[in-house]
C-alpha cells in the first residue's frame, strides 16, 4: 500500500508531449526503477506542454532512491533532450484515504493544488476527513489527496471523471446540499491552482 508519492511535472515543447510521455514512462519502468507507475497524463486545461507522471512509494527510501536517481542522470526520465523544465515534488497520502488505485476514473483528470497558510494542514486534514462519507456522490471520484512534504505548506489532489459536464454537475449539487467544501478548508488555503489533463496511452489511470 503506497502511502509516499512523487508527482513529476516535464515541461515540453508542444510538439513533443507525446514523445517526451513515452520517454518518462520507460524510465519509470525501467529495471533499475523503484516505485509504481499510477498516471501519466498531458495537460489539456491550465499550463500547456506539460507531462504529469504520478508514482507511489511503499517508503520514503524508495522514494529518495528515485530522487536521486533523476537528480544525477544527465537524460532524467529519458527525455533531458526535451524537457525544458523539471519539477519533482513529494507527498504523503492522507492518513483516512485508500491509496491511488489503477483503473478506468477518467478520461477526465483534474489535478488541483492549494497552497495552505502555516499552520493550516492540521485543519485542511480534519475537515477533509470529516466531509468524504457525506459528499460521497463526489468524493467517489477522488483518486488521491496528498500532502507535500517539501517546499511550502500544500496539499494536492487528483480526481477522475467522466466528462468536464459530469464534474461541473458533482460539485454544484455537493455545494447546494452544504456537504463540501470541507469545513476549514477554503480559509486555510493561500493559493489554488487547477489543471485538466488527459492520461497518455500506457497508463494506468486511464
Amino acid at each position: 500500500m503506497s502511502e509516499f508519492y512523487e508527482l513529476a511535472t516535464l515541461a515540453l515543447p508542444l510538439l513533443s508531449v507525446a514523445e517526451g510521455a513515452k520517454a518518462a514512462q520507460d524510465w519509470v519502468s525501467a529495471p533499475r526503477a523503484v516505485g509504481t507507475l499510477l498516471g501519466c497524463w498531458r495537460t489539456e486545461i491550465g499550463p500547456l506542454g506539460r507531462i504529469l507522471i504520478l508514482r507511489g512509494f511503499d517508503d520514503a527510501d524508495a522514494l529518495q532512491q528515485e530522487r536521486r536517481r533523476a537528480l544525477l542522470s544527465a537524460n532524467p526520465f529519458n527525455a533531458g533532450q526535451l524537457v525544458t523544465a523539471l519539477e519533482m515534488d513529494s507527498y504523503v497520502r492522507f492518513p483516512f484515504l485508500p491509496p491511488a488505485q489503477p483503473g478506468a476514473r477518467g478520461p477526465v483528470y483534474e489535478v488541483r493544488t492549494y497552497k495552505l497558510k502555516p499552520g493550516g494542514l492540521a485543519p485542511t486534514l480534519a475537515g477533509w476527513d470529516a466531509a468524504i462519507a457525506p459528499a460521497g456522490d463526489y468524493t467517489a471520484h477522488l483518486v488521491i489527496n496528498m500532502y507535500a512534504l517539501d517546499g511550502p505548506p500544500r496539499i494536492t489532489h487528483i480526481w477522475g471523471f467522466d466528462s468536464l459536464a459530469q464534474r461541473a454537475s458533482l460539485r454544484s449539487a455537493a455545494y447546494s446540499a452544504g456537504v463540501w467544501p470541507p469545513k476549514d478548508g477554503p480559509e486555510n488555503i493561500l493559493e489554488a491552482t487547477s489543471t485538466i489533463a488527459l492520461p497518455q496511452s500506457g497508463s494506468p489511470l486511464r
